[in-house]
């Protein structure tokens, strides 16, 4: 009878999207390419996106579930050491501030206010992820200033007007949004339970942020690296290894605590356009070239893992 009641089980609203998940982000990437110049003019517009889908996803949140574990620690303990200590590497071998500085600001990048939405559905919990969302970007915040009094352009910039930028960058995307689906739980929870509910169609929302992103990325090539070739072949293949690098040991660490997909996508899937506003503000900003090309590489990378997904899930429905 149980098993009857499963399979004649109708389809509820998030089935039905899940079934088109997998061909959204591919279409997403392939019209950011394509249509770049016109993707780009809706930039100013992603950080909306980004509240909305938040705001979704934070309504489902167990407050009382979040907490900082080792693996938080060692998370952000790997985008400090890494960061300058490939920094002064580069710097030894090459001699190359451009390179230098777009590898720094790749590790250093905060993870992506996104990565909520596309960890939860690759299978993270919610709570580990949403916990790293804040303490990563707040870490960024406060180490991004301390690094950039000795390293670039703003040197002369003091630490808390330098901190201040950071925030004020960083808090209305990933505080607001979180605030405010506390505020719901506690007194508007009938609002809160509908926002739980359509939760799903926040990952179409965040199809809609890449599509612009991914459109200023292709064009920010376009203006500025003819005349730089060779810089950018040099962090083009940078940026491949670290994707390559940091969502691997991101699994492996994550794995160690019992979520190998949190650790994964918390250490490898970066806030690009942080990176690059980092880069155009503190750093040469050719070296914005590096977390411009890794946007593009991690989400692939997440594309093929929801396909993955998807294919897993197929099977697991037909058995």
């Amino acid at each position: 009878m149980k098993t009857l009641l499963l399979i004649s089980r109708p389809k509820t609203y998030s089935d039905k999207m899940n079934k088109f998940r997998s061909f959204v982000l591919p279409i997403a990437i392939v019209l950011g390419l394509l249509l770049h110049e016109y993707c780009a003019m809706f930039t100013p517009y992603v950080p909306i996106l980004i509240f909305a889908m938040l705001l979704l996803n934070f309504a489902a949140v167990d407050v009382k579930k979040l907490k900082i574990t080792m693996l938080d620690v060692w998370l952000m303990l790997f985008q400090i050491v890494v960061s300058m200590g490939c920094y002064w590497l580069v710097i030894l071998v090459s001699g190359s501030d451009i390179i230098a500085e777009g590898i720094l600001v790749g590790v250093l990048c905060p993870v992506a206010s996104s990565v909520v939405v596309i960890s939860c559905m690759l299978g993270a919990n919610r709570e580990t992820v949403t916990t790293y969302t804040i303490l990563g970007n707040l870490m960024v915040a406060i180490v991004a200033p301390i690094y950039f009094s000795f390293i670039g352009q703003q040197q002369d910039m003091p630490f808390f007007e330098s901190l201040w930028l950071i925030l004020k960058r960083v808090s209305p995307i990933i505080a607001l949004p979180f605030v405010l689906a506390l505020c719901m739980q506690h007194w508007l929870p009938k609002i809160n339970g509908f926002l739980c509910k359509i939760k799903g169609a926040s990952f179409y929302l965040w199809a809609l942020a890449l599509l612009f992103t991914l459109g200023q990325t292709i064009d920010f090539m376009f203006l500025h690296g003819r005349e730089n070739i060779d810089s950018i072949i040099a962090l083009g293949i940078a940026s491949v290894i670290f994707c390559a690098i940091q969502f691997g040991f991101g699994k492996w660490l994550g794995g160690k605590y019992g979520d190998r997909m949190a650790g994964g996508q918390l250490l490898g899937q970066k806030n690009t356009a942080m990176g690059i506003w980092i880069a155009n503000t503190y750093l040469n900003p050719l070296a914005s070239v590096f977390p411009a090309l890794y946007s593009i590489w991690q989400n692939l990378f997440n594309s093929w893992q929801m396909w993955k997904k998807g294919k897993e899930e197929q099977k697991k429905d037909v058995n």
